[in-house]
């Protein structure tokens, strides 16, 4: 599996969330929500220092990361976090590997 966030998904997060020093975001598998990749779930994002990463990325200010017991959510999936421009928000896209 792997984790892109564009560099454009990344300062949306840093504005949005007023990030100004390094800090970590998680993102996790939360019940509910729409556009998930399994029914009935979607992703959510955190602060939090990562414990067990299974996929991390630093970009900008912010290291991205998924957890381990968040794997199942994926089925054998990568995951790319980038800005949709009409709408000014990030946008997940699953690519199968």
């Amino acid at each position: 599996m792997n984790l892109t966030v564009t560099e454009e998904a990344a300062k949306w997060y840093e504005e949005e969330l007023d990030v100004t020093n390094k800090t970590s975001l998680r993102f996790y598998v939360r019940y509910g929500g729409v556009g998930g990749l399994q029914p009935g779930f979607s992703l959510g994002i955190k602060f939090e220092e990562p414990q067990e990463p299974l996929v991390q990325t630093e970009v900008g200010n912010i290291t991205f990361f998924i957890e381990e017991d968040d794997e199942w959510y994926f089925a054998d999936h990568s995951l790319q976090v980038e800005l949709n421009e009409k709408w000014d928000e990030p946008e997940f896209q699953y690519d199968s590997e």
